[in-house]
């Protein structure tokens, strides 16, 4: 039997998969609960857009590897969201990288600055990925309280 590495030995199971779990537990016919946690999807998509999607598959040159940095109309479009929402110019060839979600993201970040030992500051209440990631890394996690000020929130 093959050991698992010591670094993911203190990881847990990802907190919202425990929930859905316990959520799916509480749902019964006399009391259904419907789950707002997850942004899923519950219907099929637009006829339109299956129709472009079918469109697209039937191409030959829609079945290789996508480049790893996206395509470039879509980094253009986030640079220009960017621009337009908070005045930032970003580089579309050097500081935009379209992932496939925020654990991802995390993860890439966290390799990237986060060296084995090092402190890491996470707020309580906070994503969870953020610990998880963190103790992949070899981190110290250090959390602290999040403050209402003001009646603003956290």
């Amino acid at each position: 039997m093959i050991e698992l590495a010591t670094r993911i030995k203190d990881v847990e199971e990802y907190y919202f998969s425990k929930k859905l779990v316990e959520v799916r537990s509480l749902d019964t016919a006399e009391f259904p609960v419907i789950n707002l946690g997850i942004g899923s999807p519950d219907l099929a998509p637009a006829k339109a857009a299956i129709d472009a999607l079918t469109l697209t598959a039937q191409k030959t040159n829609s079945h290789g590897y996508q480049s790893y940095k996206g395509i470039p109309a879509l980094r253009e479009a986030i640079q220009k969201f960017y621009q337009t929402t908070y005045q930032v110019s970003l580089n579309t060839e050097s500081e935009i990288l379209p992932l496939m979600g925020s654990k991802e993201r995390i993860m890439h970040i966290t390799l990237a600055f986060v060296n084995e030992g090092d402190e890491v500051l996470i707020p309580n209440p906070g994503y969870p990925t953020y610990g998880s990631v963190s103790k992949l890394a070899g981190a110290k996690v250090t959390t602290y309280e999040m403050k209402e000020v003001d009646g603003l929130g956290y």
